[in-house]
């Protein structure tokens, strides 16, 4: 009885041992040996770049649904375009937070702490370092205190899973830390990034430009606050900025995959794009930019403006400048009526111009037009020594000529651009009108770039346009100073998200920030 019991304790131990075995033989069958453990870098970089760009889904709801029509670049109609008519969308409105944070931010921000001091991996730590940059600054100039420090690092750590909301002060400091950082440690000798930096092709030169130029829009948003900082900040980066259209920050796009095409051109030109509305039967160019455009005889109008009419149907198109339409801002299919009895359909009014909005279109970053036009107003206000009217008209010229790279038909004249330019009459005007016109072509060369225009009117007030006045807005009838944070945040990382509001104020759209002072 013993020895049975001996032998069967010994056949349950083999058992044992095989069963083992044949487990950590049936794991490494699902190890596949050939594949690589680590992603390059330097796709990363390409893919980051792309999701800075954005997808359809927050740049139909932040850019154009919110940034478009609240600057009144863009009008429309329908109920949902919240920006319209200064409404709250939990999801429109915290969409950019939602979507960049969990992917554009966290693709550069590895990329960024993976070369960090590795010094043949310099410029690509630069470049992703630059990205990052530019999609946090846009960040937090939407929302105000956001997670930067621990931003995209959730993958380190559970110290990171909940992240800090940093103040806008601080933000701003280290960005302009890091940028220059970025900028200084380019060398043109390594590391060529090639074709998989997609916005500069490995130009070391061009990404220094970027840098400075980013700079100087991050000074000036700080001016009001900030204003010694701000004017060493931006004179220190002017002298190595933009020099033409040639260094635009204009992402290549293609006609390809969702998230690699233009998406305001999904948005705006394509019927159910993607899933759900958003095609031109929505968007329409705004009775408030299209009357800027004629009563100043801009050579734009034509640019911007596709005509009155379907804009799916080239029949039914009134091109003539004179003929034009915008559509008011702040109405809907039924409250319209109000001002236009006789409404019958939105082709009424004008659309925008489908050459603009082609998916293979470039998607703007940050222009030379908008250095010259941040180095006049510099001028003007004493902290560059140089000319603001040949800045001005630089700025003005390269915004109009930029245009050329959306392949439009129609381009401006060198004749065009100067009789246009002197109309303006820069040169006779007060410096307090001076810096008006400033912004009024700011604003006109950040068309498509709504995000930007609506930031630079916040800081500066211009142009001067009258807020709409849709019964059911939730401002009191005031154009929104921010937008609501991501709508899950309050939920699941409350301690952090309480302590933002605490410190910059209500989780509301008529919240100020830090910047956007009186």
């Amino acid at each position: 009885m013993k020895n049975i019991k001996k032998y069967l304790s010994a056949a349950l131990v083999l058992v044992f041992i095989m069963s083992s075995c044949n487990e950590d033989n049936l794991i490494e069958l699902n190890i596949n040996k050939n594949a690589s453990e680590e992603i390059d870098l330097s796709y990363l970089l390409a893919y980051g770049q792309l999701r800075v760009a954005g997808a359809r889904y927050e740049n139909w709801r932040t850019n154009l649904i919110y940034c478009s029509t609240m600057i009144q670049h863009n009008a429309s109609l329908q109920g949902y375009w919240s920006g319209d008519k200064y409404y709250y969308n939990a999801q429109y409105s915290g969409a950019f937070m939602e979507s960049h944070y969990t992917d554009a931010i966290k693709t550069l921000t590895h990329v960024v702490d993976q070369t960090a001091d590795v010094p043949e991996l310099v410029n690509l730590h630069g470049a992703a370092t630059i990205m990052r940059s530019f999609d946090l600054h846009k960040m937090t100039d939407l929302y105000g205190n956001v997670p930067f420090f621990q931003a995209g690092r959730g993958l380190d750590g559970a110290e990171n899973w909940f992240p800090k909301y940093d103040a806008q002060s601080e933000i701003y400091a280290a960005l302009i830390s890091d940028i220059k950082a970025a900028r200084d440690g380019f060398d043109p000798s390594i590391n060529n990034l090639g074709s998989q930096d997609i916005l500069f092709k490995g130009d070391t030169e061009k990404w220094v430009k970027f840098a400075n130029s980013l700079l100087m829009r991050i000074a000036l948003r700080m001016s009001k606050v900030n204003p010694t900082e701000a004017q060493a900040v931006f004179v220190e980066a002017a002298g190595g900025a933009m020099t033409s259209n040639d260094d635009n920050a204009f992402l290549a796009q293609q006609n390809g995959p969702a998230g690699d095409t233009n998406q305001n051109g999904t948005s705006l030109v394509l019927s159910n794009a993607g899933g759900g509305g958003g095609d031109a039967s929505n968007g329409r160019v705004s009775e408030f930019l299209v009357n800027w455009l004629t009563d100043n005889n801009d050579p734009r109008t034509m640019i911007i403006v596709g005509g009155t009419g379907d804009p799916y149907n080239s029949t039914t198109w009134n091109t003539d400048p004179d003929s034009q339409q915008g559509l008011p801002n702040g109405y809907t299919s039924q409250t319209i009526t109000a001002i236009n009895p006789d409404f019958e359909s939105v082709n009424e009014y004008s659309f925008i111009n489908r050459e603009i909005l082609d998916l293979d279109d470039p998607y703007p970053f940050l222009s030379y037009a908008e250095v010259e036009l941040m180095k006049a107003e510099a001028a003007v206000k004493g902290w560059l020594s140089s000319d603001p009217e040949a800045h001005f008209v630089a700025g003005v010229t390269a915004a109009i000529q930029s245009w050329e790279a959306f392949g439009i038909s129609n381009a401006a004249s060198a004749s065009e651009i100067s009789t246009y330019i002197a109309g303006l009459d820069f040169a006779g005007a007060s410096d307090a009108a001076k810096l008006e016109l400033i912004g009024e072509q700011y604003w006109a060369a950040t068309y498509l770039n709504h995000v930007e225009a609506w930031n630079n009117w916040r800081r500066t007030g211009f142009p001067a346009f009258t807020p709409t006045s849709d019964p059911n807005n939730i401002t009191g009838g005031t154009v929104p100073r921010r937008l609501r944070y991501y709508e899950s945040e309050a939920g699941s990382n409350p301690d952090n998200y309480q302590s933002a509001v605490q410190a910059q104020g209500p989780d509301l759209l008529t919240t100020r920030m830090w910047w956007d002072v009186e």
